[in-house]
């Protein structure tokens, strides 16, 4: 799977240099090119974005101030000509800060620590069997401290989002890994499961109650968000 990227920069220069250093790399895909911050929003809209080169010194807002407006944002590599900007960088946990102009050695050691800030996160979903229409089979890989865990996709009960991690639920176990909500929700299939709170992902088939408020799993009573509500009744009353 390619590692999806958009590039944020008000000079078609450096855009031009960025676009070469990652059309190097066989594992990486441009999704999309923009010169400011409101375009770059309406990208993230339209794409699954894994790592975004963002300037800082952009027109309208700054990159570091339309960092902190993303609530999931994806990994940042940021590229400035401004070394004073990188304290600003770090504190907003990004992979890299490159100070241009980028060699395309020192962008390589910067895809190295985005492969590094990724390693913890979840690795590989097997795709549902389709023999005998179940998914029974299907099942994810996770990482947990420094093993690879695979995990039934049937197993599931709910994951909880945890600022960094997740914890995925079994009847028989708790499993930590490091990775977003958002992240955990793109990899679970949605006919199997549904997002009911900025917290909870719910396994459908482990549903024993619901009401208009919360969700009922084995051993279990999770609140449904309000901004969720809608969205979640629809799909469990169409079920019933």
């Amino acid at each position: 799977m390619k590692t999806k990227c958009l590039i944020i920069d008000d000079e078609p220069l450096a855009r031009d240099l960025m676009r070469s250093h990652i059309e190097k790399l066989e594992n990486f895909e441009i999704c999309a090119e923009c010169g400011d911050a409101m375009k770059a929003l309406q990208e993230l809209h339209k794409h699954k974005i894994d790592l975004m080169f963002m300037d800082i010194q952009m027109p309208q807002i700054t990159g570091v101030e339309f960092l902190k407006t993303l609530k999931n944002p994806p990994k940042v590599i940021i590229t400035t000509a401004y070394r004073e900007y990188a304290l600003d960088g770090f504190e907003l946990d990004v992979v890299d800060y490159l100070l241009k102009p980028i060699t395309f050695e020192r962008f390589l050691k910067s895809i190295n620590k985005y492969y590094q800030a990724s390693q913890d996160e979840v690795v590989n979903v097997q795709p549902a069997a389709v023999s005998n229409g179940t998914s029974e089979e299907a099942f994810i890989y996770v990482k947990e401290n420094k093993k690879v865990v695979k995990v039934h996709l049937n197993e599931i009960l709910y994951v909880e989002g945890l600022s960094e991690y997740v914890q995925i639920y079994t009847s028989e176990k708790k499993i930590i890994t490091k990775t977003s909500m958002t992240n955990m929700a793109d990899k679970l299939p949605d006919n199997n499961f549904i997002r009911i709170h900025k917290s909870f992902i719910v396994s459908l088939s482990k549903i024993e109650a619901f009401t208009s408020n919360s969700i009922e799993v084995p051993g279990k009573e999770l609140p449904i968000g309000r901004s969720y509500k809608n969205s979640v009744l629809e799909v469990l009353q169409v079920q019933g």
